[in-house]
């Protein structure tokens, strides 16, 4: 789902880019018009197809990557789906695409993490990725992926002689390079290495309270005095015709300071700490989803800038969090090896 995201985030602002250099450039002539959300539909059921017609990791990646270009095709021109003028400049188009994949991101965050798998769905989580590996083999990752499913299948009742037998076929299974984990480490060496130190994390998260308290502030004022009064301040937030906008950044930066600034203060008193780094993520994630909700309701796609401020301090604080709790679990995860924090 993740990569999914990403695939089609980046098609959507890389086609946005291309038509803004190209002059909006049309496939068709005459009266023909070819609008790139039919070749993004082409390109989801050519995924679907794929899903359908073979199995293992390759097609999986294949049909991902082909189904995350297609969705950001047609996300691309929602516009004009919910205009009667089929405005493709529509104003809230980019507030539309960001609350779309939010609720898919978040969907699949709630699956994933709040109910774990019964012990039928633990054996077909192994029985599925044994598939994998009877066809083309299994790297490293997902043999132990495998592994874990099977023992929570075992701890919650599951038959043995069925566990047995799906051991036995992802033992026998070959060795095959682990792709997505290549891709992964080639992603963390771009990282900047200093973005990985832990005083990161205090500069980070004191911003991210300063950013709040600013917020929280202007959010005030507009409330309590005449928009016309403000002035610059008012129209730097861009705030004075939109009084939903200003509760929810008032809101936001209310929450954000209250997770925030404690956190930080006890994370620099002990680095040992976990649950600064999980109020600071929390922090940031209540940054990042309502700051962004709002600035693409206003700016568009400017809206980015600060969408991108958000994400790297969410980045970096979660980055943290996962070596400090590696670190704790006696399990210390080397810099190539830690995750990509998403």
């Amino acid at each position: 789902m993740q990569w999914f995201l990403i695939v089609a985030i980046g098609t959507v602002l890389s086609t946005r880019l291309y038509l803004k250099l190209a002059g909006y450039p049309q496939i068709g002539g005459g009266q023909l018009h070819i609008a790139h959300a039919l070749w993004g539909g082409a390109l989801m059921v050519l995924a679907l197809i794929i899903g359908w017609l073979f199995v293992g990791s390759t097609p999986r990646l294949i049909s991902i990557t082909l189904s995350g270009i297609g969705f950001g095709l047609f996300l691309d021109e929602v516009g004009k789906f919910v205009t009667k003028t089929n405005n493709y400049f529509y104003g809230p188009s980019p507030e539309i695409m960001y609350v779309t994949v939010v609720i898919v991101l978040l969907i699949a965050r709630i699956v994933r993490d709040v109910k774990k798998p019964t012990a039928p769905e633990a054996v077909a989580n192994a029985a599925a990725i044994a598939t994998d590996g009877v066809g083309h083999g299994l790297p490293a990752r997902l043999r132990s992926q495998a592994s874990a499913q099977l023992d929570l299948a075992a701890s919650r009742g599951a038959d043995a002689h069925v566990i047995g037998h799906l051991r036995g076929l992802i033992q026998s299974s070959n060795e095959i390079p682990d792709v997505v984990t290549g891709l992964r480490t080639c992603v963390n060496r771009l990282v900047p290495r200093f973005l990985l130190e832990r005083w990161v994390v205090s500069v980070a998260g004191w911003i991210l309270a300063a950013v709040s308290a600013v917020l929280l502030i202007a959010g005030l004022a507009t409330h309590i005095y005449d928009p016309a009064v403000l002035g610059a301040i008012g129209r730097y937030f861009e705030l004075s015709h939109n009084t939903l906008a200003r509760r929810i950044l008032l809101i936001a930066g209310a929450a954000t300071l209250a997770l925030a600034l404690p956190a930080i203060i006890a994370w620099m008193h002990d680095p040992t700490a976990l649950w600064p780094l999980r109020c600071l993520r929390l922090a940031a994630l209540a940054f990042t989803f309502s700051n962004a909700l709002v600035d693409f309701a206003i700016k568009g796609f400017a809206g980015l800038v600060n969408l991108g401020l958000g994400l790297t301090v969410l980045a970096v604080v979660s980055h943290q969090l996962i070596t400090r709790t590696g670190e704790s679990l006696g399990h210390p995860i080397k810099p190539d090896q830690s995750p990509a924090p998403t």
